[in-house]
């Protein structure tokens, strides 16, 4: 009896474990994610702008990575440099041609754990109508119950570098660099509805 008593608490410990590593389907929130993209200009200053996101979400597996994905929308309607002229001019033809291409995307199509809290996330950026592939690198910040909404959220950091001639954009250059350096920062949470299941 004993014996089988301790069958079927192993079974519910095994059950619970391996129901807590499934991948967790978080959203990206919009109010806490920046997309930052930099480049020189001339040599003189390197220019900041944020593209934020329309749509993002997170699968995040932290006992097997490779179940992990990321799938982001950037609307280039978003895209703020703090100078209103400068947004303009980076929506003309000569660079993003936003109305032709409003909107960036990106898809993973692989996730590797790279030691601690670091991944690699290679995926599928689309600029400009042009896909390349890319690695971000990231880090997760923190995984847990966020204080204010009380739903499981996730917070990272990544950054990779690009050209931007790779994506039909070379314009200037070499006196506004080819080279873009990427950083982005997030939070995404549990949707409250999937949460409460």
């Amino acid at each position: 009896m004993r014996a089988l008593r301790y069958l079927v608490l192993a079974g519910l410990v095994s059950v619970a474990v391996s129901a807590q590593a499934a991948p967790v389907t978080y959203k990206m929130d919009p109010g806490h994610t920046m997309v930052l993209f930099s480049w020189n200009h001339f040599g003189f200053s390197n220019p900041t702008a944020n593209l934020g996101i329309g749509d993002g979400t997170i699968v995040f597996d932290d006992k097997d990575a490779a179940k992990s994905s990321v799938e982001v929308t950037m609307p280039l309607a978003d895209l703020d440099t703090h100078v209103a002229k400068l947004d303009e001019h980076l929506k003309k033809p000569d660079f993003f041609d936003a109305d032709k291409y409003p909107t960036i995307t990106f898809k993973s199509t692989k996730v590797q754990a790279a030691g601690g809290n670091k991944y690699k996330v290679t995926g599928d950026l689309t600029v400009h109508g042009v896909t390349k592939p890319v690695t971000l690198d990231a880090t997760l910040n923190k995984s847990g119950e966020h204080p204010m909404m009380k739903v499981q959220t996730v917070g990272f950091d990544a950054t990779t570098t690009l050209k931007r001639s790779d994506f039909g954009m070379g314009a200037y250059v070499p006196n506004v660099s080819d080279e873009i350096k990427v950083r982005i920062t997030t939070e995404a949470s549990v949707p409250k509805a999937d949460a409460a299941k």
